[in-house]
């Protein structure tokens, strides 16, 4: 901490919603803020700013997130809203808090101690919106076991269901050499769990000239007892790179835990998805993986009640899922983004959506009897 400033109207309140690169990006705020001599609180009622960094990938946590920020905006603080939801829905947010006090989009977070101290100095419904994304480290935070170390920001991919992209945009990987520094400085904090986390862990590096597998190589070096844990990676990049991205796997640092989201059994849905997978190519993936690693963990994301899935699609992503017997499966109900091309389509009826997300956690559930990793419903 700056202990030449005041700590005057300098404490922040931070509530995180969604993914580990949000997660992440609320470390990074952490950091920049505390270098800059504010302190970081866990007790609204205590501060001066409260900062929620929201996601907007789907809709019920979008209203989760916008429940909360009424129930805050009783306080009487000064509030800042962060992460995808300023980007995918902006206008939601202005209307039910017209007197914000800032927004930051995710490209932004390193503007967070300049928009406070325009805060401070009384300005109010300040936006901060930029294209550029840099890599920001996590800071310091001895006697945590578990660090979220960001790879890249963006991706690829142009999914019609997908607000992300909305929200990040086009992929901007992160140097090796930043991201293995970061890594050092959680070794030197004793953490012994490591995320990398993204958008899309499969395409990483693709902008610049290397890949996943290359960046791995190079993390596993460092010296230390730690364990890798990586993220998503779509089956589409992991295809290009399976052959040495298992040879990787085999080291004792990397976690025997892939995430592979399918999100159909079915290759028209995953068309109409425009997802550049297809079936085979995930079986294909996830065999190999299994064949080579014994004890690999698969872990997959599926979607029910796409626009254009019908009872057949469906019964396809069931005999998927009891070819495959994935051991986590995140299964998520559709539910229809601000600014995708899936909003346009005619939207199937609630209860088919719910009978057919029962459906498949049933068989989730008859399979993974010992309920070790249990599924999550969404």
């Amino acid at each position: 901490m700056n202990k030449g400033k005041s700590m005057k109207n300098r404490i922040v309140y931070i509530e995180t919603y969604g993914c580990a690169s949000n997660r992440a990006d609320s470390q990074i705020i952490v950091n920049l803020l505390e270098k800059n001599g504010y302190r970081i609180t866990d007790n609204e009622k205590e501060a001066d700013y409260l900062l929620v960094n929201t996601c907007a990938v789907k809709h019920k946590t979008e209203e989760k997130t916008i429940h909360r920020l009424k129930d805050l905006s009783k306080l009487g603080k000064k509030i800042i809203i962060a992460g995808c939801l300023t980007k995918v829905n902006p206008e939601r947010i202005k209307k039910i808090m017209p007197d914000f006090a800032g927004m930051l989009d995710p490209s932004s977070i390193d503007k967070v101690t300049d928009l406070i101290d325009d805060i401070r100095e009384g300005h109010k419904n300040i936006i901060r919106n930029s294209d550029k994304k840099i890599f920001l480290a996590a800071g310091h935070s001895p006697g945590e076991s578990v660090r979220i170390i960001k790879i890249s920001n963006g991706c690829l991919s142009d999914c019609s269901f997908c607000a992300t992209k909305i929200a990040h945009g086009n992929l901007v990987s992160y140097r090796i050499g930043d991201i293995k520094r970061e890594l050092v400085h959680a070794i030197e904090d004793n953490c012994s769990t490591i995320y990398i986390t993204s958008q899309d862990n499969g395409c990483y590096g693709f902008d610049i000239k290397t890949n996943l597998t290359e960046l791995l190589k190079e993390l596993i070096t460092v010296d230390g007892n730690f364990k890798i844990r990586v993220g998503m990676a779509n089956p589409w990049h992991v295809k290009k790179i399976l052959s040495e991205l298992i040879k990787v796997y085999r080291n004792k640092k990397i976690m025997k835990f892939i995430h592979i989201p399918v999100q159909s059994g079915s290759n028209k849905v995953l068309k109409d998805m425009k997802r550049p997978h297809s079936l085979e190519d995930f079986v294909y993936i996830t065999k190999k993986f299994r064949k080579e690693i014994s004890e690999i963990t698969i872990a997959t994301d599926i979607i029910v009640g796409f626009p254009t899935e019908t009872n057949h699609d469906f019964n396809m992503t069931l005999d998927m899922v009891k070819e495959i017997k994935p051991e986590v499966i995140n299964i998520s109900r559709f539910s229809s983004r601000p600014g995708t091309e899936a909003r346009k389509l005619k939207q199937i009826d609630s209860e088919v959506i719910d009978y057919r997300s029962r459906k498949l956690t049933g068989l989730y559930l008859s399979y993974n009897k010992k309920k070790e990793k249990l599924v999550q419903i969404t």
